[in-house]
């Protein structure tokens, strides 16, 4: 069977792409960066591909909203295209400021309310006990994971970093709850291993509801604010080197891959 291809969006900012395509490419997954001008021109065709990632970074320096003009660029580019993309069987994962950008263009909404219709934001953090100037800030988070997404089939509690000043989501009162009732929450922000090891809290920014993910209805678009490709290897973790004499004591192998893998080896599956 051949392996499904994947577009990387890239350019003005964005800096997770190389890390992005590893990790797509690592789950077997054929990935391509594509500069979003190349692909607005018709040099890249979303057509030649089964999923898109937008990922991580600084599109446009943020200048005028995390992911807005990135988004305003697309929307007013290649629109149609898109639309077509993700209404069919395909697969769409933002994250950090590519969550942003999905959330810009509409693509992340309760059930009612048309795609493209933003409805939900991810506005600048809280300040926060751990983070009391509620700027721009990374460390690890622990995760809770709802399987109602191809993405994250097989996933419970785990731990990814972030990186973001601009993350708290933010809905109004009844699309939030019509998130809640539609199952449409992906993840949550937990108090698990990191934050009791490390004494910290458990929604970093202020989020509604702890929330860290959503879907759409379908669960083949999501978007994610922690960073699950900055969590590819079993070193990256800020406690492997505890782990690694933990697994040594009972006998166990060292794992090489960290939590991370599970979304892009889903993302594989999902086409198998």
């Amino acid at each position: 069977m051949a392996k499904p291809s994947f577009l990387i969006p890239t350019g003005f900012g964005t800096n997770c792409d190389d890390e992005t395509e590893l990790a797509l490419k690592n789950s077997g997954i054929n990935a391509k960066k594509g500069h979003i001008n190349d692909i607005i021109e018709g040099y890249i065709n979303l057509n030649d591909f089964q999923g898109l990632f937008f990922p991580g970074g600084f599109s446009y320096g943020d200048d005028t909203g995390s992911g807005n003009a990135l988004a305003n660029k697309i929307r007013n580019n290649y629109w149609d295209e898109l639309l077509k993309f993700v209404e069919a069987d395909k697969l769409v994962m933002g994250v950090c400021n590519g969550f942003q950008v999905m959330v810009n263009l509409g693509l992340l909404k309760g059930v009612s309310g048309k795609l493209g219709e933003q409805q939900v934001a991810l506005d600048f953090n809280d300040p926060v006990e751990d983070n009391p100037n509620a700027r721009y800030f990374d460390r690890w988070v622990d995760l809770k994971f709802y399987n109602n997404s191809p993405w994250t089939k097989g996933i419970d509690v785990t731990q990814f970093p972030i990186a973001h000043g601009e993350g708290k989501f933010f809905a109004n009162a009844k699309v939030l709850q019509e998130i809640e009732d539609n199952n449409l929450v992906g993840a949550r922000y937990v108090e698990g291993v990191i934050c009791k090891d490390q004494n910290l809290q458990a929604d970093p920014n202020g989020s509604l509801n702890n929330i860290a993910c959503i879907t759409n209805p379908t669960g083949r678009l999501i978007g994610l604010m922690p960073h699950p490709e900055r969590a590819l290897w079993f070193t990256q973790l800020p406690n492997w080197t505890l782990l690694k004499e933990e697994y040594k004591r009972k006998g166990e192998p060292v794992p090489k891959y960290g939590p991370g893998k599970k979304i892009f080896d889903n993302a594989r599956e999902y086409f198998e």
